[in-house]
């Protein structure tokens, strides 16, 4: 029916093979490495907000050319932990009490979804992330180890994102979550009165979720979130002398 027509060879089965194997990890470039360092020390409160980071000096601290750290700062300011003033250099966030009143308005929102839909296709699992990090959060505040509680209680409402099933909400989350997370160490880090009422407020979600009362869950996140926030704007009122 095709006279000039080539038979047609066997279909290699390479493709099937190549589905079985393993990728490999490639090596972080130095551009990420930078970004991961200065990112860290952005949410672990180890640069204070609006702290200057002039390329020669923070080149020189890292031990890096112009070229890697300036990729690193443009990735760090897509996630809003780093702004860039033309003419002036690179800074540390340095958000306003605008800026918390409505991060944790979009906060809030999309928790409160989240831990819904978590309720709904994926309790067990969150429920058993939720313990692990709430844990981990009680030995860091028994080892007074700020860092670390504010890491884990980061890692805490986490899990509501990572178990909700909806990429959309995971996603407008991640937009904000380094600052929140920054936000949170600065608050946390020197301050042990702090983690004892953020303590007791997860360990009330915690309770909350296990049992699968909705408006309880919903009641405590709203008061964590907004009294979060509330403390935060203290923390930047007193660093700014605003009363």
């Amino acid at each position: 029916m095709y006279p000039d027509r080539r038979p047609t060879k066997p279909r290699s089965k390479t493709g099937e093979r190549a589905l079985g194997l393993k990728a490999l990890e490639h090596p972080r470039s130095l551009a990420e490495m930078v970004e991961h360092r200065l990112r860290d020390a952005i949410v672990n409160a180890e640069l204070a907000f609006g702290h200057a980071l002039p390329e020669d000096e923070t080149g020189l601290a890292l031990g890096v050319s112009r070229t890697p750290l300036r990729a690193a700062l443009g990735r760090l300011a897509a996630l809003g932990l780093v702004t860039i003033v033309p003419n002036r250099g690179a800074f540390v966030f340095d958000p306003s009490l605008e800026d918390v009143k409505q991060l944790a308005g979009f906060r809030l929102m999309l928790e409160t979804e989240a831990v819904m839909l978590c309720l709904d296709g994926a309790a067990v699992g969150t429920a058993a992330e939720l313990r692990v990090a709430l844990a981990r959060m009680e030995q860091a505040h028994r080892d007074q180890d700020g860092t670390a509680y504010a890491s884990s209680d980061t890692d805490f409402h986490a899990a509501f994102f990572r178990n909700c099933g909806n990429l959309f909400v995971a996603n407008a989350f991640a937009t904000i979550s380094w600052q929140v997370a920054a936000l949170r160490a600065h608050l946390s880090v020197e301050r042990s009165w702090e983690r004892d009422t953020s303590y007791l407020e997860h360990r009330e979600i915690v309770e909350a979720f296990a049992r699968q009362d909705r408006d309880k869950l919903r009641m405590i996140l709203r008061d964590h979130i907004l009294r979060a926030a509330k403390a935060y704007a203290n923390v930047i009122a007193q660093g700014t002398g605003s009363v």
